[in-house]
C-alpha cells in the first residue's frame, strides 16, 4: 500500500508503483468484512511484495498492506519471530512459487 498519490510523484521507490498509489489512502484503514474488499486491490499490485515486507519489517500495526490485514501479518510474526529480512524471505517464497 502507499499513501497518497500526488506525494510520490517523481518518486522511484517501489511505493510509487503501487496499484494503490491513486487510491484514497484511508480506504486501507477498514475493520472486519471491508478488509476483504481492500486486499483484493493488492492481488495483481507488482510491488505486493516489497509492501508486505516493508509493513512486517516496521511491524506496522494498523491496516491493509501487501495484501494482508493487522491480524494475518501479526499471526505471521508469531509464528516467524527469527525473522529479521521479511523482503529476502518473500522473495524467496515468491520464487519458489513459480518454480524457480
Amino acid at each position: 500500500m502507499t499513501i497518497g498519490g500526488s506525494a510520490f510523484t517523481g518518486d522511484s521507490s517501489w511505493a510509487a508503483r503501487g496499484a494503490c498509489v491513486t487510491m484514497d489512502p484511508d480506504g486501507f484503514f477498514v475493520q472486519g468484512a471491508e478488509q476483504h474488499a481492500v486486499k483484493a486491490a493488492c492481488g495483481a499490485c507488482p510491488v505486493r511484495t516489497e509492501c508486505l515486507a516493508d509493513a512486517l519489517d516496521n511491524r506496522v500495526d494498523f491496516g491493509v498492506w501487501g495484501g494482508m490485514t493487522e491480524r494475518e501479518r501479526r499471526r505471521l510474526l508469531r509464528r516467524h519471530p527469527h525473522v529479521s529480512d521479511w523482503s529476502a524471505l518473500l522473495r524467496r517464497a515468491e520464487q519458489q512459487a513459480v518454480g524457480g
